[in-house]
């Protein structure tokens, strides 16, 4: 006869928590440690000029089949020891294509601090949303979808905006992805602390890119600006 357990609510409900807490710690771990291969491949990348050299065409298609190829790879792995190693493999690759804005923001003249600031940026909308989706009680699951058609919009309004070329549309659309993409670094912290999301591999794969573009847009907004104010004079 196998034994019966006797089911407790109190003690599902006290688990359920300490998964909650243990895989929302482990994300916010391996998203600092993510930074590490992060700057150093950025680096790297300025460094050595590799993504520089690359035309736009192709340093593109090198974007989308090495994140995509990565992303695959670490769903793959995600419940496995290579996980981890995989991901960190993944933010040093972002890193070195992010050496190409960052190699451009530095030749500015006052570069150095524009991406200190695009970082300090990031870092106070991570802890803003962080903070939030801790004292936000409602379920927040339904804004999923609206957040994945607007980044849709804003990536065809990017695109069209690669043949018109206006500087005025490029800082709005900027100030507007900064907006969508931490509502989803607020929509993915949430999702852990709900528990909808069990895997802290998974969760910090769905945060690292919003917390990365919102790096990213400050400093493109800032570089439009200064070459806005260069042409007016």
């Amino acid at each position: 006869m196998n034994p019966t357990t006797t089911y407790d609510p109190s003690q599902a409900g006290l688990a359920s928590v300490g998964e909650r807490n243990r895989v929302l710690r482990n994300t916010y771990w391996l998203l600092a440690l993510s930074m590490v291969p992060t700057v150093l491949g950025a680096w790297i990348g300025v460094t050595t000029g590799i993504a520089r050299a690359m035309s736009p065409g192709i340093g593109l298609v090198v974007f989308l089949v090495g994140a995509f190829g990565f992303m695959f790879a670490i769903e793959r792995t995600k419940n496995s020891a290579a996980g981890v190693p995989i991901l960190l493999a993944f933010t040093f690759f972002m890193g070195v294509m992010l050496s190409r804005l960052v190699g451009s923001v530095l030749g500015l003249a006052n570069g150095a601090g524009l991406v200190m600031t695009a970082f300090a940026g990031t870092g106070a909308i991570f802890l803003g949303m962080a903070t939030l989706s801790s004292v936000k009680k409602r379920d927040l699951s339904s804004m999923g979808k609206f957040l994945f058609i607007g980044a849709i919009k804003l990536l065809v309004a990017g695109l069209a905006n690669l043949f018109i070329q206006s500087s005025a549309m490029m800082i709005t659309l900027a100030v507007l992805a900064i907006g969508i993409f931490s509502a989803f670094i607020l929509y993915d912290l949430k999702r852990v602390q709900d528990g909808h999301e069990t895997n802290y591999i998974t969760a910090t794969l769905g945060v690292y890119p919003n917390s990365r573009t919102g790096c990213i847009l400050p400093a493109c907004l800032k570089k439009s600006a200064a070459g806005t104010t260069r042409s007016a004079a």
